[in-house]
């Protein structure tokens, strides 16, 4: 597969974005950060990238209203809505902050031999999502040309090809079997906080909770919003890590050219 679809990618159509920010109030290993990090990169894509408050969607667990409450049902209601229709040149986002995990991989498209999963707020009733299921939601529905973002800590969405911070693809991270079913011909692009099996990590900037990989990732192109794949990348671990443990991820759904101009 090549690159003419990434090409074909004008950002000129309909922008929509759903964020997801979970602190599991009163649950074991309650966050702090998520519904900050899904508020923070709604108004951050406002501001910057032109996106409009309508066509922004945000599930979290501090909501009165049951249909923005996190839940499984709700979480995969707003997956279908964001790709609803799609067409190229359409710009679409996804974040999501909350706890993640991994399951045992038995469909052998997992290099490590393990699926990534998110937990839902009602996840303890309802079970986790996994990332083969999100991939299928939205990758695999996308046409050529329309360009989804994705920001997250691990590598939820399952897109096969993995690049390390100096472009490169990292060929040992893609199984046959996992660029035969995992690779598309959207335009997806995913920055994920941490690599699978890390942990991702709250901190606190100018007095309030944030996720290390919402605040890099805005921080960042705040500062410089002309900048490369690669050196976002660069720059999103130079944030993150060594002082929070944690390594940025940049990935995508078919082969890229990280000296492109990153854009949304």
């Amino acid at each position: 597969m090549g690159n003419s679809e990434l090409v074909s990618s004008r950002f000129k159509g309909r922008k929509k974005a759903l964020c997801i920010g979970i602190n599991y109030f009163g649950q074991p290993k309650e966050l702090r950060s998520c519904i900050n990090d899904a508020e923070h990169v709604r108004a951050f894509l406002i501001q910057y990238y032109d996106f409009k408050y309508e066509d922004i969607v945000i599930l979290a667990d501090d909501r009165e209203n049951p249909r923005q409450q996190p839940t499984r049902r709700n979480i995969i209601d707003a997956m279908y809505w964001l790709v609803k229709d799609a067409r190229p040149n359409d710009s679409l986002f996804f974040q999501y902050s909350g706890h993640g995990g991994q399951i045992k991989d038995l469909d052998g498209d997992e290099v490590d031999g393990m699926h990534e999963v998110i937990y839902p707020v009602d996840f303890r009733n309802r079970g986790h999502i996994v990332d083969d299921e999100m991939h299928r939601i939205m990758v695999k529905s996308l046409p050529p040309g329309c360009r989804l973002t994705c920001c997250h800590s691990g590598t939820i969405l399952d897109l096969p090809y993995i690049y390390s911070p100096n472009g490169r693809l990292q060929s040992e991270k893609i199984t046959l079997q996992a660029e035969r079913l995992k690779a598309a011909p959207a335009d997806v692009i995913s920055f994920s906080a941490c690599e699978d099996g890390q942990k991702s990590v709250d901190t606190f900037k100018r007095g309030l909770a944030v996720g290390v990989m919402s605040y890099a990732f805005i921080k960042s192109l705040t500062k410089n919003p002309n900048q490369t794949y690669q050196h976002l990348l660069s720059d999103l671990r130079n944030i993150s890590y060594p002082k929070y443990t944690q390594k940025a991820q940049l990935s995508s759904s078919h082969p890229i050219d990280t000296r492109w101009k990153f854009a949304i």
